[in-house]
């Protein structure tokens, strides 16, 4: 799965910027992050389109890039994160950022940004469900 990550300045109206061009071009958003660092801003998002949208952005002048993502569905119960992020620090695997996409039927899909995504999923491979 493919993530956007758009380098923004943080000012009111960013944010809406990035989501009226994408309205335009008929993107739809399915997951988004966005956090304020004082002067700059990082928007993450993901959608079922990632060629669409980053045409939109690139016709609007946005500094963005696109990376691989790990997503993996776990029970929606306690403890179930702790279990997946223990292992993967078990296996010295650093997870740079995690988020949620979504929740649906007992299930959390979970969002991670991490080095190594080839070894994360072997790792992560009975989690899945």
């Amino acid at each position: 799965m493919d993530q956007i990550t758009i380098l923004v300045e943080d000012r009111p109206g960013a944010l809406a910027d990035i989501c009226e061009a994408f309205g335009r071009s008929g993107v739809n958003i399915k997951a988004i992050s966005a956090e304020g660092l004082g002067e700059a801003g990082v928007i993450r998002i993901v959608t079922g389109d990632v060629n669409t949208a980053t045409r939109a952005l690139g016709r609007e002048g946005f500094n963005y890039r696109v990376a691989e993502i790990v997503s993996i569905r776990l029970p929606d119960k306690p403890g179930e994160l702790g279990k997946v992020t223990r292992r993967l620090a078990d296996e010295e695997i650093n997870i740079q950022y995690i988020y949620i996409l979504g929740r649906e039927k007992g299930a959390t899909d979970i969002a991670l940004r991490v080095g190594d995504v080839e070894n994360t999923r072997i790792v992560l491979e009975k989690y899945l469900i």
